[in-house]
């Protein structure tokens, strides 16, 4: 059986592993104690492997009622809804189908009101049982996918590969317009593919996944033979300064609008350097202590329920999102957050607010590089950010060189 499995969708909703958050002493006293994890149960579990074929998949709440429930499985470069139901009393969602796919992906976004009334969101992401002695890879952009110039095509591996170049060799990517496109490995599990500038607009990308049967290491074999494609659109690329607390959104090379922001401050500074937009997600809660940022108890420096218009730009949990709850003196002024850039906007996002235009105005893919910040370049592993590496270095880590 072929699967591809996608690791990036536009129409995503919320997520948890988020990044920062700013200008609040006690985020409990604004949204209550309590989280989204003891008020939305969701089995299997957030990160788990292997998850075998009868395993049930479960949302259920113990107290109030489930606004919504989004399951999407990740399959041969295609993303499908798995259809189910809200019951009767709202407590639980149920799957129309009670068997999970094998080497599949899937990913969970739920909301729903506590007994308080309170709204709680809550992202999750499993990965099925891949076959003995077989490998597959976890693929993006998605199929079909409209993206930006800075798109780059990342595979990541559900094992660690010992034989690359047979690997490397296996996966062609290839653009008309025709560009010189290298693959570059990060460790063992990840391989990336990227042009030696951003792709032209209106570039048509395919990407050939000819692993089937490629022996990746002793004895273990590949599954995939799947041909997918996804369309370049216009150019966008921000630079946030935050030494001046502005971004300016070029279109095209034309200069848009200068967006007053604000960044990383004190100890807990933006990465500087180039990122790529790799989701964007409407409402999401965000977390400290998923990226590290606790007080004396152990909880979260904040925790946030409902962050609009967020924007992933890295891995570690950097984004560029909305905020409605520093005051609006805030921006292009001062740095305040835990190290994302911040746009002002309202509770429940809104679309005239500056968060809400420039997230109407991005793709998946899209280039936001940020300058003068009093912190390290961001690495060239961490999200999409591969295009920090010099083009003799990202050459230099193919397999095929």
């Amino acid at each position: 059986m072929a699967a591809v499995l996608t690791g990036v969708g536009l129409a995503a909703l919320l997520a948890v592993l988020t990044g920062c958050s700013s200008g609040i002493d006690s985020l409990d006293a604004v949204f209550g104690k309590g989280t989204a994890d003891d008020a939305i149960r969701i089995s299997p579990g957030h990160g788990e492997r292997s998850v075998r074929a009868d395993q049930p998949l479960e949302v259920e709440v113990p107290a109030g009622r489930l606004e919504s429930v989004k399951v999407v499985k990740f399959q041969d470069a295609q993303d499908t809804v798995v259809a189910g139901r809200i019951s009767d009393d709202g407590l639980r969602w149920e799957p129309a189908d009670e068997r999970l796919a094998l080497a599949a992906k899937y990913t969970v976004d739920a909301v729903a009101l506590d007994g308080h009334g309170r709204r709680h969101a809550r992202h999750t992401t499993f990965t099925t049982f891949v076959p003995d002695e077989r490998f597959v890879a976890y693929v993006k952009p998605e199929n079909r996918a409209t993206v930006g110039t800075g798109m780059i095509v990342s595979l990541e591996f559900n094992r660690e590969i010992e034989n690359r170049k047979a690997v490397e060799r296996a996966v062609r990517v290839r653009s008309n317009p025709p560009v010189e496109v290298v693959g570059h490995w990060f460790g063992g599990t990840r391989l990336d593919f990227r042009p030696k500038g951003y792709w032209k607009p209106n570039t048509q990308v395919t990407v050939d996944l000819g692993l089937r049967d490629v022996e990746a290491a002793p004895g273990v074999f590949g599954l995939q033979q799947k041909r997918f494609g996804f369309s370049v659109g216009r150019s966008q690329v921000s630079v946030v300064d935050a030494a001046e607390h502005t971004m300016e959104v070029r279109r095209d090379g034309e200069l848009l609008s200068t967006v007053p922001i604000t960044a990383g401050g004190g100890k807990n500074t933006t990465y500087n350097g180039k990122m790529v937009i790799a989701e964007m997600l409407d409402v999401t809660r965000m977390n400290g202590a998923t990226v590290g940022f606790t007080d004396g108890d152990g909880k979260g420096e904040y925790d946030i329920a409902d962050v609009p218009h967020a924007i992933r730009l890295t891995t570690s949990g950097t984004f560029l999102h909305g905020n409605y709850w520093a005051p609006a003196s805030t921006f292009g002024n001062t740095n305040i957050s835990h190290g994302c850039v911040g746009l002002r906007d309202v509770k429940g996002g809104n679309g005239d607010t500056p968060a809400g235009w420039f997230f109407d105005r991005s793709l998946v893919g899209d280039v936001v590089e940020v300058v003068n910040s009093k912190d390290k370049k961001v690495e060239p592993d961490n999200g999409l950010s591969g295009w920090n590496l010099a083009w003799a270095k990202w050459k230099a880590g193919s397999a095929l060189r």
